[in-house]
């Protein structure tokens, strides 16, 4: 069996960077444990798990709106990368990766809400 959020290749994608996002954290220092560590993992969580919220059994107006909170998240994850380059513990090469990756998911995302009717 296969729910419909599964065949989407938007949510495809989140979990993928959610992956990458998580790989990447194992770098960050001790004393990020509680602080921006979980908070990246959270956000990047959370783009594909509105994702799949909002897709099963809602109306489309309802799967627009976890849409919306999904770009949220995506956003918090960009405001997250900026801290840990700011921080030093997020190189410049990897910010501007995970930068380009999230910006591409915020894109996409974008593109199904506004295919929607």
């Amino acid at each position: 069996m296969s729910l419909k959020f599964e065949n989407l290749r938007v949510w495809q994608m989140a979990v993928d960077l959610s992956g990458e996002v998580d790989e990447l954290t194992f770098s960050f220092p001790k004393r990020e444990q509680f602080i921006l560590t979980p908070q990246i993992k959270r956000a990047t969580d959370s783009i594909a798990l509105n994702i799949a919220e909002g897709s099963t059994g809602q109306t489309t107006p309802e799967f627009k709106k976890f849409l919306g909170y999904s770009l949220r998240s995506a956003i918090e994850v960009i405001g997250c990368l900026y801290l840990g380059k700011r921080r030093k513990i997020i190189s410049d090469e990897s910010f501007t990766v995970f930068y380009d990756k999230t910006v591409t998911r915020i894109k996409s995302i974008q593109a199904l809400r506004n295919s929607l009717k």
